[in-house]
Parts: structure tokens; C-alpha cells; sequence
């Protein structure tokens, strides 16, 4: 019988051992290689960590919240930079006010620029808006660096808004129902809890427990985001893990479950101090978007939704899609949109037999049910043009990670159909 700390969550519809160490091997150095560049730490000076003043502004925020205010004034100090835009998540917009005087009085800005659009992500990140005003810098709160600053048409600054949490209370949690699950545990969450994963594992070692905290590059270790989780598949016996999943939602902890259905889920939430064991439909999604893929597949005229919201779309995918478009001699139609939503789309009425939409595959697997017509990833739209074969045409599917062909009843797919 399941824990009474334990709580089992219904069915959302779209809604462990350590990998064995390698031997250390002595490598030649190539000498024709130049060497990598070295990275002197910027050290925040005294002058603004001591700050009396700037430290009594700080303390208005929530102490358990990290908005690395020291390294903001210091930032903007250093570089120049008297126009900030500042970009925040809607549940941590209640607190640019206060930053945005903060920095004004603190870092000498002459404007500070809050971005009010709604900010999902890390893809969303509003560089181009912040140039279109004429800013200096952009301050991009609450989440990571999903765009490399090296891609951004502004300097821009990740803050990603630690939030301090009990990490004994999530231990304790850990050991009292999983204890069962010492050889393998996956310890991820959201990043705003990457501090108190990685404070966990040595914790969890200590008792017994082997960890893995997975990453899926350029992402920190253990973090997870809606449309980007590793594969779990480098461990011995991956099927028999569990994954410990630290966050207050669950929207990010499906993108891990989808892209490993054959191990169990659980999510503990830091603010209640309890597991909950988390399922998917993974059979029942599965099945609604390759009712989707097949409906496209007899369309006659496309729409291609371009997302504008933050860097969410990707022109080169366009310029790609665009060409099997012509090549196969289809009618479609270009379409720029920030939010994609039913309602917004419905407006075309039947001028468009099917869409593609780049932006974010989540609006097609969680919503897709909700569009009077067909809206297809592009990884979907592959399949509907004849590019590749859909993954229930194939003896095998490679998200399994079970070792099953889809055929076969036990698999995730089920049936195959």
C-alpha cells in the first residue's frame, strides 16, 4: 500500500543506477590546437555588496527568492548601460516594479523598460523588442539561457531566480517512500530548484541512494523544460528507475514522461512537502495526433504559423518547410503570430484544410484536440508530406525505450494504432 505521503495524480492527457564511471585515459595534446580561452571571474565589488541602501531595497523582495540583484546593479554598471529592458514570467511580474527602481536608483538607468507580453519560457526570451527600444541591456528573469547569449541581438542577462526550498524536508521525503528505489533514482526539476537538486544528491548518497541527475545540453544538469528532457536511456535497467521530479506543476515533468514512458514519475512539490506519483496517456496521445497527421495528409491548402513570440519561432525551419511545400506542389500560406490559440485560428475559417505551426510542440500535443482543423508540429508535418514514416508504420519506435515494438500490447503505443 501506497505511503500516505504519496498521493497518486489522474491521468493527464495531453494536457537507477549511475552510469558506470569510464576509465581515465591519458589523451595526447595536440599542440596544433590552440588553447581554450580563459575566464576571469568578474567579482561583484564590496562597495555594492555592502551597500546599506541597496540592501535594504533588496529585502523588500522575498528572501527565499534569488533575483541576483548585486550581480543586476553591477551588470549594468560595468557595461554602461542606461536603457535595461526587463522580461519576467507572469508569476514573478509582481516584483518588476520594484527591481525596475531598484536599478534606477542603484545602477544609474536612465530608462528601465518592463516588457509586459507573456513570457512562457526560455524560448521566449523578447531580445528583439528590447532592441527595437533602443535598450542597452536586457534582463531576462526566471529562467535559463535556452538562447546562448551569443545568439541575441542585445547583451542580455539570465537571472534565474533560485528559489530556496527545505532540501532535508525533500530528502526525508525521498528515503521514506522510495527506499525501495536506492539503485536508481533521477533527480531533476525545474530550474529555479537546480540549487536544492544538486544539494540533495550527496544527501541522498550518504543513505544509500545512487542518483543520476540527467542533462540535455545547453541546459544546466537536472533541468527540465516543457519541450526539452533527456532520453534516460544510458543506465543500466532504465525501466526500473524512478524519477523524483521537484517542481509546484507538472507542465515541464510531461516533457520528461514523454520522453521516457517506461519510467515511473514522481513529483514532489516543495511547497507541500509531499510525492506525488504522476501518469501519462502516453497511448491515448499518441493515438490523437496520428488522427491529426492522417486528417492533414488529404489537405489541399496550408497554413504555416511562424511564432513571434520571443525567439519561439525559427525562420530557418520556415525557409525548409516552405520548400517541401513547393516541391510537392501544395498551396500554403505564411502566417506571423505571436499566441496561437483556437479562437485566433478558427478565424480563417475553411480557407485552411491544416497547419503547421513552429513555434511550440506542446500547443499541438496538449491543445491540439481544441483546433476545429488539424495543427501539426513539424516533426508532424514530416510524416503528413511523406518525408518520413509515422511511427506507427514502423516495427519499432524508438521512444519506447522499452525494448517493445509498437505493435505489441505492453508497449507504449499499445496496439500500434
Amino acid at each position: 500500500m501506497m505511503d500516505p505521503l504519496i498521493e497518486k495524480t489522474g491521468q493527464h492527457k495531453p494536457e537507477s543506477a549511475l552510469e558506470t564511471p569510464l576509465p581515465l585515459q591519458r589523451n595526447a595534446v595536440n599542440r596544433s590546437k590552440p588553447a581554450p580561452k580563459r575566464f576571469v571571474k568578474n567579482q561583484i565589488p564590496d562597495s555594492i555588496l555592502n551597500d546599506a541602501s541597496l540592501n535594504a531595497a533588496i529585502s523588500v523582495l522575498p528572501s527565499n527568492y534569488n533575483f541576483e540583484i548585486h550581480k543586476c546593479v553591477w551588470r549594468v554598471r560595468s557595461t554602461g548601460a542606461k536603457r535595461v529592458a526587463l522580461q519576467f514570467p507572469e508569476g514573478l511580474l509582481m516584483y518588476s516594479l520594484v527591481i525596475s527602481d531598484i536599478l534606477t536608483s542603484f545602477a544609474d538607468v536612465a530608462h528601465c523598460f518592463i516588457l509586459g507580453d507573456v513570457t512562457y519560457g526560455a524560448c521566449c526570451v523578447d531580445d528583439l523588442s528590447a532592441v527595437a527600444l533602443g535598450a542597452d541591456l536586457l534582463i531576462h528573469y526566471g529562467h535559463s539561457c535556452l538562447v546562448p547569449i551569443d545568439a541575441t541581438k542585445i547583451p542580455c542577462l539570465y537571472v534565474f531566480v533560485e528559489i530556496k526550498i527545505n532540501v532535508d524536508g525533500l530528502v526525508n521525503t525521498i528515503e521514506h517512500n522510495l527506499g525501495s528505489f536506492k539503485e536508481s533514482i533521477v533527480l531533476a526539476g525545474t530550474i529555479q530548484f537546480s540549487s536544492a537538486i544538486r544539494s540533495a544528491k550527496p544527501e541522498l548518497e550518504k543513505r544509500g541512494f545512487r542518483v543520476l541527475i540527467p542533462q540535455s545540453k545547453p541546459l544546466s544538469a537536472g533541468e527540465i523544460l516543457g519541450c526539452t528532457a533527456p532520453k534516460i536511456g544510458s543506465i543500466a535497467n532504465a525501466n526500473e528507475s524512478v524519477a523524483v521530479f521537484v517542481a509546484d506543476g507538472r507542465f515541464h515533468l510531461e516533457a520528461f514522461m514523454i520522453a521516457n514512458p517506461g519510467i515511473k514519475a514522481f513529483r514532489y512539490d516543495p511547497y507541500l512537502g509531499k510525492l506525488f506519483l504522476e501518469e501519462y496517456d502516453h497511448k491515448g496521445m499518441r493515438e490523437t495526433r496520428r488522427r491529426a497527421i492522417e486528417k492533414a495528409k488529404s489537405a489541399k491548402s496550408w497554413g504555416i504559423v511562424l511564432g513571434t513570440l520571443g525567439r519561439q519561432g525559427n525562420p530557418k525551419v520556415l525557409e525548409r518547410l516552405e520548400g517541401k511545400m513547393k516541391e510537392k506542389g501544395y498551396d500554403y500560406t505564411v502566417i506571423l503570430m505571436s499566441e496561437i490559440s483556437p479562437v485566433r485560428i478558427a478565424l480563417f475559417e475553411d480557407a485552411v484544410d491544416a497547419w503547421v505551426q513552429i513555434a511550440c510542440p506542446r500547443l499541438s500535443i496538449d491543445w491540439g484536440d481544441a483546433f476545429l482543423r488539424p495543427l501539426l508540429t513539424t516533426f508532424e508535418a514530416e510524416i503528413a508530406l511523406g518525408e518520413i514514416s509515422g511511427w506507427w508504420e514502423k516495427d519499432g519506435c524508438g521512444s519506447c525505450g522499452n525494448g517493445l515494438s509498437c505493435r505489441e500490447s505492453k508497449s507504449c503505443c499499445g496496439d500500434g494504432n
